[in-house]
């Protein structure tokens, strides 16, 4: 861990909490311990009596957040997940990267009630965390079908398999019949944009006679754009704001359910959901006289307009049933899909124009699809072992995963209405004309792909206590895929209670995360900025492909990972707890987006000479990406967290708070490479990404109060300094840390109806600005705050007002 000195009010805030005591994910309805089903298949536990740290975020959490998107919330409810802001990165914009533990946004397995949630169809592959994955799509899922989450803060690869590195997010939608409600919401910014509006409901319905229930949740939600852009000073006169930053403008709709009806001695069960997300964003600025631009259409020049449409969506069918004794069987399939159309507008093709006066100024630019099918068998009971009962849980699990990638029109993607290379095609400045749709150019005939993969695996869940005070799990899992072959995991774990006061407990692990099929199969050709600040056509070449092999890149492994967890739990009062869990995590192998490869600059008499160039000329690209097994890292940790529970007459106060501190080094660049070396193939700017990129310090503290039909709630969350020269090679650019303050208010009119009002971001905090010369040009050009990482966005003071019903 870090030796740096806290700043004065991350000290103060650790003294409170440490005092008054604080958890909100552990915090429990009116009272009420909850149990968590995550982190054991056996039987289930308080969140205060696990083996392994678990988090509960119940609907009382839910409704006091101020945020409207579930990763918001979940960002200012745990500390150890992060979904950091993004703009100017294409479909990153509307599909925000969600990580825990400071590792990738694929590292993170999401499930709901339990099942497999499949990932989103977008490669993050701009220059924001999580660059280079594919990682779970968490606002496709309604608040309003929600009733409670859990946070295994733990490896679980063993016992759920790939992705869950980082550790596991169980949703868990609301059930039951004779409920429902209906809540609406208005909000803004201090600015006077962004303007959100929100509408949903739920109702529980009974099936049969017997306990069965359907359970509909809908929601609609509007949200206006932000910018939060400067002057550009460089490229217009006089000058102007020429870009947009900040949130998109979107839409989103979400219909799910959630079902059980008893059946032949056992429950037949189906949940899921649909969710359509309309995103109106935009790329760089493109000058009137900028070669990618045509004056004659845009005599000042035009800022490219990236439409997304973003379609999810999943079911679940299964059936339980108990055997005998106290074993009982499940058996489900779960199908889940994620669709993302890109549409280009404001807009041209360069070589259209020039080549015969006229060009489209939109085309749709092609569609990434993703699928998932999932069959599970799982068993669970328990034997009579040494005289006393040994916890069991076994099953099998078969998924499928495919990948899909559909060309855009040919105006979007065509050198030219031939689409002929060696025709001379010259742009307003006497230059090789730029192919393609100008902004995010469309996926090509040859990018196009239809290709997956399927795996098997089996594993076995062990449980045992030994008297009262000792608690032993054990997990092992094989899984054979048929791209990269096998795969073996284990897990131990153990939980000693001397006393009812203090308990410790602790874990040790392997686990794995295959390649995603994204991964695999993604291939592209975008506009991205060079190190020099120039836009220049990028190649991300595809696993297998001619420039891989040509640059002697092998096709992805697995990455493997060893992680051990060791924490203290002490309970002095009914009213009072805390819980301090160190962890670290080694991960080798990890795939990661290679650095931009550029032509080698200067003479080359022979291709030996300058062997990239040799490769990427033909390509008539400016530079090449790709994914590879390139780095290994080691991630620390500790995470603490209290909580206190002060009761008076009619009144109740629950103070909470979390401290995390989190550190991810890089131990390792390697290149299979003999053109490329590892510090070429994951440059330094990559390293800061994936060592600064993500807050080390994220803490949060609250405190609830009621009495009577009121309720307030104070929320502060921490975020530590973040670092990034992904824009600025050899330049580091640091973002303070700073707090952020949110205040709840609500009033209950009657038992059924509250109205609540909130402010986020109290006192209008902004991140650091841009150092205005040493980050040069990107403040000239109207880059006020961040970019790259972003982990609490640059909206600053926002309001709200929300009202509920419930029937």
């Amino acid at each position: 861990m870090t030796k740096k000195t806290l700043p004065k009010r991350a000290l103060l805030a650790t003294a409170l909490m440490a005092a008054l005591a604080p958890a909100t994910a552990q915090q429990a309805d009116e009272g009420v311990a909850q149990v968590v089903v995550l982190g054991s298949r056996t039987q289930a536990k308080t969140a205060l009596d696990t083996a392994v740290p678990v988090g509960l975020i119940n609907s009382k959490d839910l409704q006091s957040a101020g945020s409207l998107e579930l990763g918001k919330i979940l960002q200012d409810l745990d500390p150890s997940f992060n979904f950091t802001t993004t703009f100017i990165s294409d479909g990153t914009d509307i599909i925000r990267p969600a990580t825990l533990r400071g590792l990738g946004p694929d590292q993170l397995l999401v499930l709901i009630n339990g099942k497999r949630r499949h990932q989103q169809a977008l490669v993050n592959v701009q220059q924001t965390i999580g660059r280079g994955s594919a990682g779970t799509d968490i606002n496709a899922i309604p608040l309003s079908a929600i009733q409670s989450i859990e946070v295994l803060r733990d490896g679980a690869a063993a016992q759920y398999g790939s992705d869950a590195i980082s550790g596991v997010i169980n949703i868990i939608l609301k059930k039951g019949a004779n409920i429902g409600g209906v809540s609406a919401s208005a909000g803004s910014t201090s600015e006077g944009d962004g303007d959100t509006y929100s509408l949903s409901a739920y109702k529980g319905f009974a099936l049969g006679q017997d306990g069965g229930y359907l359970n509909l949740s809908a929601e609609a939600r509007d949200r206006e754009e932000t910018n939060r852009a400067g002057v550009d000073t460089l490229r217009v006169n006089p000058p102007r704001v020429t870009q947009r930053i900040g949130d998109s403008d979107a839409q989103d709709y979400y219909l799910w359910m959630n079902s059980a009806l008893p059946l032949a001695g056992g429950e037949l069960y189906a949940f899921g959901g649909a969710s359509k997300r309309k995103g109106d964003s935009s790329g760089f600025y493109r000058s009137a006289g900028d070669s990618r631009n045509v004056p004659a259409i845009y005599p000042n020049g035009f800022l490219p307009n990236i439409i997304t449409t973003v379609k999810d969506a999943s079911l679940s069918v299964g059936y339980r049933h108990d055997l005998a004794g106290d074993w009982s069987a499940d058996v489900s399939l779960t199908h889940g899909r994620s669709q993302l159309q890109f549409h280009e507008r404001n807009s041209i093709n360069v070589s259209y124009y020039y080549e015969n006066g006229s060009s489209p100024t939109s085309a749709d630019t092609g569609t990434l699809k993703f699928d998932q099918t999932t069959f599970n068998l799982d068993f669970k009971g328990s034997v009579n072992f040494a005289g006393a009962p040994l916890y069991v849980a076994t099953g099998f699990e078969w998924r499928e995963d495919n990948y899909e990638i559909e060309a855009g029109d040919p105006v979007s993607y065509q050198y030219g209405r031939t689409n002929d290379p060696t025709k001379i095609i010259r742009d307003q400045n006497g230059g090789i004309a730029a192919s393609g749709i100008q902004g995010f150019p469309g996926w090509t005939p040859g990018t196009a792909v239809d290709d997956g993969r399927h795996n098997t695996a089996l594993y076995l869940d062990l449980e045992r206590k030994f008297g009262n005070e000792l608690s032993v799990g054990a997990a092992v899992r094989h899984e054979r895929y048929s791209d990269f072959g096998t795969t073996t995991t284990g897990k131990l774990n153990f939980r000693f209670d001397p006393s009812r006061t203090v308990g410790v407990r602790g874990s040790v692990s392997t686990g794995f995360r295959a390649p995603g099929v994204q991964q695999k199969f993604y291939s592209s050709v975008s506009t991205n900025l060079n190190s020099a600040g120039v836009l220049t056509e990028t190649l991300t070449a595809r696993e297998n492909s001619a420039v891989t092999r040509a640059f002697g890149i092998e096709p992805l492994k697995e990455e493997t990972s060893k992680s051990a967890s060791l924490g203290l739990i002490l309970r002095p009062t009914t009213s009072f707890s805390v819980t301090a869990d160190v962890y670290k995590i080694k991960i080798d192998d990890r795939i990661v987006f290679s650095s931009n490869i550029a032509p080698e600059t200067g003479p080359c008499p022979t291709a030996a000479a300058c062997p990239i160039k040799a490769i990427l000329d033909p390509l008539r690209v400016g530079q090449a990406q790709f994914f590879t097994n390139a780095i290994d890292t080691t991630t620390t940790g500790l995470d603490i967290v209290a909580q206190q529970t002060i009761r008076g007459q009619g009144s109740t106060l629950v103070l909470s708070g979390q401290l995390g501190f989190n550190k991810t080094e890089v131990d390792n660049r390697r290149s299979q490479s003999p053109v490329l070396t590892g510090a070429q193939l994951f440059d330094d700017t990559q390293v800061t990404l994936i060592e600064r990129g993500q807050p080390r310090k994220h803490h949060v503290v609250s405190a609830d109060y009621t009495t009577g039909p009121w309720n307030v709630t104070a929320r502060a969350n921490y975020f530590g300094e973040v670092q990034g020269q992904g824009f600025t090679p050899g330049f580091i650019q640091t973002w303070a840390a700073k707090w952020i303050v949110d205040l709840t208010g609500r009033y209950n009119f009657t038992k059924n109806l509250s109205l609540s009002a909130g402010v986020n971001n109290l006192f209008d905090t902004y991140p650091t600005r841009w150092d205005p010369v040493k980050a040069a040009p990107f403040p000239q050009l109207g880059f006020t705050h961040c970019w790259e990482t972003c982990p609490f966005g640059i909206n600053g003071r926002s309001f709200y007002v929300k009202a509920d019903y419930n029937f």
